[in-house]
């Protein structure tokens, strides 16, 4: 691996290299802030401008504008509650709640230091066992994704806090909207209405744009606009608390996000939902999330940065997209002649070695940038909201706009804005809808999959020992909390109770305020 990392190096830094790196994450970054573009658009549009440049210096280019766009949709899901990537949608749950505290800073910079050493560990990890989880991979068929999925669903008892059945209620309105375009096992239309352009679903950006950004804004001008943020400079640093409480959500994020990356077609979103949901389980300030707590913001990022490394694997060693930008950077691999399989890593091992190593270059690259810069993005809440919310709406209508350059995508921003302000008065969890509209276009495909494999099958998924396990571990998920309460219940009853001790002679006379 070291005669690797030093190839890798020797490839990576020249000056071209290094150059286009730095273009790469810079653009990427003012990508992931426009929100409705998102990185999967970027690298598309300027796969044209890299024809002329050699393969490797290219493709360097087009994976710092993936990696820049994680963090700048951070940015925004933040400050203004405008998710600029579907990844970064649960980010503005606790990340938005700090910015409204004045901690906008902590948020970001906390958000980019977890991002980096989620990357990094998960680029070694990629390096190391690539061929390993390449091979793992191989074994994931439709019934293995299937469980994956329903895990997915599982975690959206996490997400319902206390009001389960309104949870459960709003995560299958989240899985109905996704139902919406043409059935992957028929190819017959859906709740179109006759409308041409629902017949490909609908825009999962757009949606958030208009549920988050949106809606957040109409409900702000409904109470009345509140008053700039002015958060003193030293309120806008890191803390050591931010510090101790930041670890362990990034380590368990990196975790979750790279074993979900590896999957062929995960992404990065279903990987940030996955990492909420652990720190809703398993964090020590579990009950502050959804309020305002950093927990919530670093592992979501975390997990999206490792998941984002991790999806190049199946891409690399199996020639299948980890994701969607993964999928547009593979369409970039076969325009410049190289084929991505097993054999890459033979036939193109100066390329692939000095790609891998520029993720690092490139990671390392947006810590100098943004980690500086965190009280500077900050400042942007000083601004009167007069000022604030026409940015806000000019933003989101353009950034809309410009994903298909369409009208409708506008509609729908305005549409879901209506219903995010709707549930924002009324109460409603947003986050289960937003969970069952991300899993349930792929809970469809791997169901029509694992069915048609099936034949008739009714027990093929419990064929699959993997397919068992991740059931089980949905089925604990799920039984868990209510199973957990029973047997509190049933301890409190079965232990007796002590004999009331006698009341302690009186010392003294009462007094008159005692009499009284």
């Amino acid at each position: 691996m070291i005669t690797n990392l030093v190839t890798g190096f020797e490839a990576a830094l020249t000056p071209e290299n290094l150059l286009w790196c730095f273009v790469g994450v810079l653009l990427g970054t003012i990508i992931g802030i426009l929100p409705g573009l998102g990185s999967a658009t970027g690298v598309a549009i300027l796969i044209p401008v890299t024809l002329t440049f050699p393969p490797l210096t290219a493709l360097i280019m087009l994976a710092g504008i993936y990696h820049g766009a994680q963090f700048g949709a951070t940015i925004t899901a933040i400050l203004i509650a405008t998710p600029g990537e579907a990844s970064s949608v649960i980010s503005t749950l606790d990340g938005y709640q700090m910015a409204r505290k004045g901690r906008a800073g902590p948020a970001l910079a906390m958000s980019a230091i977890g991002a980096f050493v989620a990357a990094m560990v998960s680029l070694f990890a990629l390096m190391a066992l690539a061929p390993f989880f390449a091979e793992l991979a191989l074994d994931f068929g439709p019934p293995e994704m299937l469980a994956i999925m329903i895990l997915g669903l599982a975690t959206i008892v996490v997400f319902s806090s206390r009001n389960l059945a309104l949870g459960l209620a709003m995560g299958l309105v989240g899985v109905l909207i996704g139902c919406v375009g043409v059935d992957v096992g028929s190819g017959t239309a859906r709740y179109t209405l006759g409308v041409i352009d629902l017949y490909g679903g609908l825009p999962f950006v757009e949606v958030m744009i208009g549920l988050f950004a949106i809606g957040e804004l109409l409900n702000q001008l409904h109470i009345g606009m509140a008053p700039p943020i002015r958060a003193r400079f030293r309120e806008l640093l890191l803390t050591r608390e931010d510090i101790k409480r930041s670890s362990a959500p990034v380590a368990r994020g990196t975790v979750v996000g790279f074993l979900l990356g590896c999957l062929p077609g995960a992404g990065t979103t279903l990987a940030s939902f996955m990492a909420y949901g652990a720190e809703k389980r398993f964090s020590r300030h579990r009950k502050q999330l959804g309020k305002g707590a950093i927990e919530g913001v670093v592992a979501p990022d975390a997990a999206t940065n490792a998941a984002s490394n991790a999806n190049f694997i199946p891409t690399l060693v199996l020639g299948v997209p980890g994701g969607a930008t993964t999928a547009v950077l593979l369409g970039a691999f076969l325009v410049y002649g190289i084929q991505p399989g097993p054999q890459l890593f033979e036939t193109q091992h100066e390329l692939v070695w000095g790609l891998l190593v520029s993720f690092f270059l490139g990671n390392l690259m947006l810590l100098l940038l943004n980690l500086p810069l965190a009280p500077v993005f900050a400042q942007l809440l000083r601004l009167r909201y007069a000022f604030l919310y026409p940015l806000i709406i000019v933003t989101s209508i353009l950034g809309a706009y410009s994903v298909k350059h369409s009208m409708f995508s506008v509609w729908i921003v305005l549409f879901f804005g209506l219903v995010g302000y709707a549930m924002k008065r009324l109460n409603f969890p947003v986050a289960p809808l937003v969970l069952g509209l991300v899993i349930g276009p792929l809970f469809e495909k791997a169901l029509v999959q694992t069915s048609a494999l099936a034949g008739g099958d009714s027990l093929f998924v419990l064929r699959s020992p993997v397919a068992v396990t991740v059931l089980a571990l949905a089925l604990a998920l799920v039984a868990g909390p209510a199973l957990r309460r029973a047997l509190r219940r049933d301890g409190g009853a079965g232990t007796p109770a002590a004999a009331p001790s006698p009341a302690p002679a009186p010392t003294s006379a009462p007094t008159k305020e005692t009499q009284s």
